[in-house]
C-alpha cells in the first residue's frame, strides 16, 4: 500500500514494476477501469495488444448471437478509450491522471494487487466495502492499512 500524493502521484511496487521491464522496454504504465470491480487495471503497453486479441477471440467466438457486434464496441471502448498511458520514473513513481483516479476511487492510499498477468490499483476502503471481495484479501488489506498506522 502506498501514499498517493495530491497531485496524484503514487510509487508502483519493485515486483510489479520488474514484472513490466522483463515483457519490455517501455517504462509506462496502461491504467484502466475494471471492467467488473471498482478500481483501476493496469498493465504494461504489451499486454494491450493481447487484449485486444482476446476480445477478438470473444467476438469470434460469440459472433452469431444477438448483441454480439454491440458487446464487442462496448468491450473496445471500455478496455482502450477509457484507459491511458503513464510513464514512471526510476524510482518508480506514476502519475495516476485526475480521470483514472476518479475512475478508480484513489485519493490518499492505493492497494497494489498483481492479479496473473495485470495488477489491480484501489482504494483501500472501498475494497474492504466490497462484499464480492474474499475476506483473506481484505485481511492482507486491514494489515498492510495496519503497517502504515491505519488500523
Amino acid at each position: 500500500m502506498n501514499g498517493v500524493d495530491a497531485k496524484g502521484r503514487v510509487s508502483v511496487p519493485a515486483f510489479l514494476r520488474s514484472v513490466i521491464e522483463r515483457r519490455g522496454d517501455s517504462r509506462t504504465i496502461v491504467l484502466a477501469k475494471h471492467e467488473t470491480f471498482p478500481c483501476l487495471s493496469a498493465y504494461d503497453p504489451a499486454y494491450a495488444a493481447l487484449k485486444h486479441s482476446k476480445i477478438e477471440r470473444l467476438l469470434e467466438k460469440n459472433e452469431q448471437e444477438d448483441g454480439a457486434q454491440l458487446a464487442y464496441q462496448q468491450s473496445n471502448l471500455l478496455a482502450f478509450a477509457v484507459s491511458e498511458e503513464t510513464p514512471y520514473d526510476s524510482t518508480g513513481r506514476i502519475l495516476i491522471p485526475t480521470m483514472m483516479r476518479r475512475k478508480g476511487g484513489i485519493a490518499d492510499l492505493a492497494l497494489f494487487l498483481g492479479v496473473g498477468e495485470t495488477f489491480q490499483i484501489w482504494n483501500p476502503q472501498t475494497l474492504l466495502g466490497d462484499d464480492r471481495i474474499p475476506e483473506d484479501l481484505k485481511d492482507v488489506c486491514r494489515y498492510r492499512l495496519e503497517e502504515r498506522g491505519l488500523a
